[in-house]
């Protein structure tokens, strides 16, 4: 638009908006502030007018659009990354609370500890947060339509997410609760069968939070591992902590040291659910 009145842009900001457009406004000019406050985003230029930077919402310091790109970009990723977490906290919430009311309802005791649910707890709110968030920016998030805004926003848990963390939290607590019953019919609960339990559901988790990094990028797990020197690092963390604990833990985590062979079952057992989720996302993938 050539010499446009400064109500002319905000009219045809307005306008956009009323068809349904996420509208982002740039200007360095007093005659853009009205356009600037009208857009969703405003972004003002660096070496533009003090009026104008107060009516925007960034101030782009380089003068370069590709700056634009790049926040978008680490925007969208962190919103993902986030997704990403609440998803992975949220299944194992979900496959807890049904293991412990399930157990008490059967009149078992907890197969969990109070101790051993504090390191889940820890693996769940600090780890898997620094895992999660840290994961390096994907530039595939760019073809995302923008998110809604204000009263008739999008909610952060999505459809497919509240999907995959019932159906995966409830398949987790079909097989942990068929392990309890396969424990429990021989000679009761053993300290050997709990601290089975307790690395296998670690396991899962571990294993989860694997398939949580991959969900909905379209990729498998592994892509881009090297740049997430983060997350890799967290899971040796997860992987040689609960070997400790249940090597050195004795009393106050419940548990017994477990052979070789169990750790060989464990891991190679619970890891069927990273490879399920490698099998959906490659189908998936190939339905695109």
């Amino acid at each position: 638009m050539c010499r446009a009145r400064p109500t002319d842009k905000q009219r045809l900001v307005q306008l956009l908006q009323q068809k349904g457009a996420v509208v982002a406004v740039t200007g360095d000019g007093t005659n853009d502030a009205p356009a600037l406050k009208a857009a969703q985003v405003g972004l003002s230029m660096g070496d533009g007018t003090s009026v104008a930077k107060e009516a925007s919402d960034i101030t782009i310091i380089d003068n370069s659009f590709s700056s634009i790109t790049r926040a978008v970009m680490w925007g969208r990723s962190l919103y993902r990354n986030i997704q990403k977490f609440l998803l992975f906290q949220l299944t194992i919430n979900v496959a807890a609370c049904l293991i412990v009311l399930l157990g008490s309802l059967f009149g078992t005791e907890s197969p969990l500890t109070i101790t051993q649910m504090l390191w889940v707890n820890l693996i769940m709110d600090t780890f898997a947060a620094g895992a999660l968030a840290s994961l390096p920016p994907n530039e595939r998030v760019m073809r995302d339509k923008p998110r809604k805004s204000g009263k008739d926003g999008d909610f952060i848990i999505t459809r497919p997410m509240a999907y995959n963390i019932f159906g995966v939290g409830i398949t987790f607590v079909v097989i942990l609760m068929g392990l309890l019953i396969h424990f429990h019919a021989d000679d009761g609960l053993t300290p050997h069968d709990l601290s089975w339990f307790f690395s296998f559901f670690v396991m899962l988790q571990f294993w989860n939070m694997f398939n949580a990094k991959a969900f909905m990028e379209g990729s498998s797990a592994f892509t881009n591992l090297k740049e997430s020197k983060s997350f890799m690092f967290v899971a040796l963390v997860i992987i040689v902590g609960q070997y400790l604990i249940v090597t050195f833990g004795g009393e106050m985590f419940n548990v017994i040291p477990l052979s070789l062979k169990d750790w060989g079952i464990i891991i190679g057992s619970s890891s069927l659910v990273l490879w399920v989720g490698e099998l959906g996302r490659v189908f998936t993938a190939k339905r695109q």
